[in-house]
């Protein structure tokens, strides 16, 4: 969520918070924009963990602010943006098809041949 390194000035400290992906609410960037059948992941859950360093130490310590998810936990990470991450060899594999004017279709399923756990979409 959010983090900061020690600047060495009076009163900062390096910390680091880590939420939940789905904390806080949507924020529309376009004010005239309305969303009609548009979705998002955020819900507003609480769940939150503080960390800082312990000073002298090489260790860190990590505090729970609060446990609780306001949601149930994705039985699947198919669609999940950091699962879904394409990795270099699937990067050459697009552009090399892709030149070859293969469908999108045919190349999501040649990336799939190629590793079945993958949790790439068409997107």
């Amino acid at each position: 969520m959010r983090s900061d390194t020690q600047t060495g000035s009076r009163g900062r400290s390096s910390f680091v918070l880590i939420s939940c992906e789905r904390s806080g609410q949507y924020k529309c960037r376009k004010k005239e924009f309305v969303r009609r059948a548009t979705g998002s992941r955020k819900c507003g859950c609480p769940f939150q963990l503080h960390g800082k360093p312990v000073i002298g130490g090489q260790s860190w310590i990590v505090k729970l602010i609060c446990g609780i998810h306001n949601h149930e936990l994705v039985k699947s990470l198919v669609g999940h943006p950091y699962v879904g991450r394409l990795t270099k060899d699937e990067k050459t594999i697009i552009a090399y098809m892709t030149k070859s004017m293969v469908k999108p279709r045919n190349i999501l399923l040649t990336l799939k041949e190629h590793n079945v756990n993958s949790c790439t979409t068409i997107k």
